[in-house]
């Protein structure tokens, strides 16, 4: 058997000297061309050159280098059945190659990059190595990590490298180089492969015979890639589903903001000056549908409110920091998830799967519409507040949704409903008395004004509504009829 080969074409070069000399002590001959021999030979390894190899030189500015049958013969080699045909052409195997690719997101991420930049950071001679030494991982060892030089070099000085580790890099390698062609894909025409990396297993889906997988979209950051939950039971699919829901609105509302969420919906919104006091307006919404929520912090869950959370029923709660004292009140309730997250952004896609494919969408986002008060009464300062406090929660509701509030609560919430009157009807029986006095939200228009004579019969002085109904005067004339306020924004929010 003859000395062992490791084939090495990096990009990123973080990690590689003290890897290579590894490789080196363990009795490995490295090959290597371009900037990556000229880094190892200045960190003292010895390098033979790909040239040396080929008998070919670099050609097109470094475009066409390892593309040469003494390089891909030794990487595909089989076992002993290619020896005489290794031998007939002069090749020696590669047992190992490790390579990462060109930076080409963060070429198309530059803001002054160029097409010519970017089209010169597509990897050509990279993922042809890659995905030959993955085909042939019986064989081969691919690296295409840093994060991976350890353990390789660990297996290569304890005696070699299982085919079970081997079988393990090569899916890494070809989700590599899916996700790198993924993104050239996405930059180059109108086509969409979205590649998703397997994060966990859940227990289970939304019910318990299905079956579910948190899956991330790779070299994308999200809150969920930068989430970290402090203590509770492992997350579940609707606990996700909650969450998500959850951590959106609450980042719309802004600071001081808490929000309880149940199935997706806000049963309760508030912002205070305080995050207790916004906790105690957002549970007062709706105790009966909060019973079992999920809560959302936009701030510190400090020790006075974790006192207040640990004496109700609550799945999960995701804030922005958490403080040790807030912990340490809620380390008995051992069910409750704690998890802190950055704010979401709003610049993602958002997807819906349909039978063998996807609907995509920009994301839903509260535009800069111009509102415009279309009755004889103008709202005051507060009742403006108000109004702009619940068009965002009625964004983030289900449709059809109509959001009554008081001042920066939310007090009656209609969610999901086949016609709006119903949402209506639904919002008031939740407000209670809290209606008299409070403002309304709905996501789309009113087609009829029996939604807006409902909520006037509960005491709402105030209604946002797109506009842009056929019957837009009908219910202007209404408005006008009951000496109420109604605004005009241009801009609805389904959410379906």
């Amino acid at each position: 058997m003859g000395v062992s080969r490791a084939l090495i074409s990096v990009y990123d070069k973080t990690g590689l000297p003290s890897f290579a000399k590894r490789l080196r002590g363990a009795g490995y001959e490295v090959v290597s061309s371009g900037g990556t021999a000229s880094a190892l030979e200045e960190a003292g390894v010895e390098v033979t050159r790909v040239s040396d190899v080929t008998g070919a030189p670099e050609i097109l500015g470094g475009r066409v280098k390892t593309l040469h049958p003494r390089i891909h013969g030794g990487i595909l080699a089989r076992g002993s059945r290619d020896d005489a045909e290794l031998a007939a052409n002069d090749i020696d195997r590669f047992d190992l190659v490790v390579c990462n690719l060109y930076p080409f997101r963060e070429t198309v991420a530059s803001s002054d990059a160029t097409d010519i930049e970017i089209i010169e950071k597509i990897d050509i001679g990279g993922p042809a190595m890659i995905r030959a030494a993955a085909k042939n991982h019986l064989h081969v060892a691919v690296v295409v990590s840093q994060d991976q030089y350890h353990e390789v070099a660990d297996a290569i000085e304890g005696g070699g490298l299982s085919i079970e580790l081997r079988r393990r890099l090569a899916a890494e390698a070809f989700f590599h180089t899916a996700s790198y062609d993924a993104a050239i894909v996405g930059w180059i025409g109108d086509d969409l492969v979205l590649p998703l990396r397997r994060v966990s297993e859940l227990r289970y889906g939304e019910n318990p015979h299905q079956s579910a997988s948190l899956f991330l979209e790779d070299d994308v950051t999200s809150f969920w890639s930068n989430m970290t939950q402090h203590q509770g039971k492992e997350m579940s699919f609707n606990n996700y589903a909650d969450a998500e829901a959850t951590w959106r609105l609450t980042a719309d509302l802004g600071p001081n903001s808490v929000v309880v969420v149940k199935h997706t919906n806000a049963a309760g919104a508030a912002q205070a000056a305080t995050i207790g006091a916004a906790l105690e307006m957002a549970w007062a919404g709706d105790p009966l549908a909060a019973f079992g929520g999920v809560i959302g912090v936009n701030g510190t869950l400090d020790r006075a409110t974790a006192e207040e959370i640990a004496g109700r029923f609550v799945e999960v709660v995701v804030a922005l920091d958490v403080d040790d004292d807030a912990l340490n009140v809620l380390a008995d309730k051992g069910n409750v998830r704690i998890l802190t997250a950055p704010l979401p952004s709003a610049d993602d896609s958002d997807y819906r799967r349909v039978s063998g494919g996807f609907l995509a969408q920009e994301r839903d986002t509260e535009g800069d519409g111009e509102w415009k008060v279309v009755s004889q009464n103008h709202p005051s300062e507060e009742e403006m507040a108000s109004l702009r406090f619940a068009w965002t929660v009625a964004a983030h509701t289900k449709s059809n949704a109509v959001v009554l509030a008081n001042g920066p609560q939310a007090v009656g919430v209609g969610a999901g409903d086949q016609s709006r009157v119903g949402a209506a009807e639904r919002a008031v029986a939740k407000a209670g008395d809290r209606a008299n006095g409070a403002v309304a939200a709905s996501d789309a228009f009113f087609p009829f004004r029996d939604g807006l004579d409902t909520l006037v019969a509960a005491g709402v002085v105030a209604i946002v509504e797109p506009g842009g109904s056929r019957n837009d005067q009908e219910l202007i004339d209404a408005a006008n009829e009951h000496g109420i306020v109604l605004v005009f924004t241009g801009e609805r929010h389904f959410r379906h």
